[in-house]
């Protein structure tokens, strides 16, 4: 168990310093990279749409209708599967518009304001969208570190799809807070402590779940799972992957990703 807990809190970890990622791109290119952007953003949703409604729901009915049976197990499903989208929607409602990190955000874009004297604007929404990151973070580690506990298999790509997912967020936080201070050092680390909610909210929601973890919770939490991560891919990663301009790759990318994650799961049978 404390292996478990372990590799399931290494790959939270993992998945939400991957917004390093994006801090780390935005102050060594002077452009943002579009067509990148676009692809890794239709793949990763391609991965979570895939492995939502093939792996994870699945696993969910099994769990449920083992313990109150097929027709109730499966209601039960389904309600935790539209429970899980109305958490992560009323955390995005929670969120402004203009400070929320899937907005449409560009390096070269952000940089003009600036000669605008808006550096304090940009402070105030760098420092916004670090906190609506955190927001988000919290249960897509919860997602990651709960799938870990109960199957490897399936938390690898998860982990892998949401670090995906949180490269052009690093972007959205870093780049108004560097250009509004000139200070590299404080926009990478603001960006990077940004991502550690995503472990956090993994590590507390194991320490919360931990003494009523029996199949029918774990059954719960995999429908809530399965809708976090359909709701991410529709809401956040295919609009943002189309809104850098590329909807072909955007779509290439989301196939691409779907495909990767069929044959990585048909080799495990």
């Amino acid at each position: 168990m404390e292996g478990n807990v372990l590799f399931a809190l290494g790959l939270t970890l993992f998945a939400g310093l991957s917004t390093g990622i994006g801090s780390a791109m935005a102050f060594f290119t002077k452009t943002t990279n579009t067509k990148f952007l676009s692809t890794s953003l239709g793949f990763s949703a391609g991965v979570m749409i895939y492995i939502s409604f093939t792996e994870i729901l699945g696993k969910a009915n099994q769990l449920l209708q083992a313990s109150y049976g097929i027709s109730t197990g499966s209601w039960y499903a389904a309600l935790s599967f539209f429970g899980g989208i109305a958490i992560i929607a009323i955390i995005d409602s929670l969120v402004p518009s203009f400070e929320n990190p899937h907005e449409i955000r560009k390096v070269e874009d952000i940089g003009l304001s600036t000669q605008n004297g808006q550096k304090n604007g940009l402070m105030r929404m760098g420092l916004f969208m670090a906190l609506a990151i955190a927001m988000h973070n919290f249960p897509e580690g919860l997602a990651t570190f709960a799938a870990a506990m109960v199957d490897p298999t399936l938390a690898v790509p998860i982990a892998v799809a949401i670090a995906i997912h949180n490269i052009p967020e690093g972007i959205a936080v870093s780049v108004p807070i560097y250009y509004a201070t000139g200070n590299k050092r404080k926009a990478f680390l603001l960006s990077f402590a940004s991502g550690l909610a995503e472990p956090i909210g993994g590590l507390i929601g194991y320490l919360f779940l931990a003494s009523i973890l029996n199949d029918s919770v774990l059954g719960v939490l995999f429908g809530g799972i399965a809708g976090i991560m359909v709701f991410i891919s529709v809401d956040e990663l295919l609009p943002t992957a189309r809104e850098y301009g590329h909807h072909h790759l955007a779509i290439y990318g989301l196939i691409a990703g779907m495909a990767v994650m069929a044959v990585s799961l048909l080799l495990f049978i």
